[in-house]
């Protein structure tokens, strides 16, 4: 992979891995109950459904959707609902306890697969990975290495970014002994995750012919 692609490749998503959107707003919520260490479980589960888009991408999904525009559409649909059971999961829990411990949370598996969950249906994810993506492979070289090394590469930037969301939002949780604070700061992240997803979904929308 040429030199330049590489660092292109790190400023898109490291400034993707910056932006608050659904998988920032699991993992902050994630941490603010249970605290960072468990919150890192779903974010590695993001950082995993990345290595399926990325093979997806290597694949040639940019022009599997241009051929079927409705499916892709469908996609988002199913995103935005995953996305909104989540949001409304995060508005309506219960702002009276919210410094839960590590040991009340649920299984790793279920935390790890709900990060899976989100990324794989988050049309965020849809935009970067199979829109954006494809254009970052250089066709005239083999795909393989190059996709190993954009899985390497926003691995990092992706487990960097939502690791320091998790410590940032543990820091916060003095300020949520407040149940009043603790529900608006629930309903604020829960629209943001909701909103950015609608957004990614209908800045992309492809009509159907």
């Amino acid at each position: 992979m040429d030199l330049s692609v590489w660092i292109a490749l790190v400023a898109l998503f490291v400034a993707g891995g910056l932006t608050p959107g659904p998988a920032v707003m699991l993992v902050m919520s994630t941490s603010l109950r249970y605290r960072a260490p468990t919150a890192l479980i779903p974010a590695l589960g993001v950082a995993a459904a990345n290595l399926i888009w990325i093979s997806l991408a290597a694949g040639g999904i940019a022009a599997f959707a241009a051929q079927f525009p409705l499916l892709l559409n469908g996609l988002k649909v199913a995103g935005i609902c995953f996305i909104a059971w989540l949001a409304w999961s995060l508005a309506t829990a219960d702002p009276s306890s919210p410094h839960a411990s590590a040991k009340d949370a649920p299984r790793r598996g279920k935390l790890f697969a709900r990060g899976v969950g989100l990324q794989v249906l988050n049309p965020n994810a849809l935009v970067f990975f199979g829109l954006l993506l494809p254009s970052y492979f250089d066709m005239t070289h083999p795909v393989v290495p190059q996709a190993l090394i954009m899985m390497a590469t926003i691995t990092v930037c992706e487990m960097t970014g939502l690791t320091l969301y998790a410590w940032l939002a543990d820091g916060m949780n003095h300020h949520f002994e407040s149940p009043a604070f603790t529900r608006w700061f629930n309903r604020g992240a829960a629209l943001a995750m909701l909103a950015s997803a609608i957004f990614a979904s209908v800045s992309t929308f492809t009509p159907h012919t």
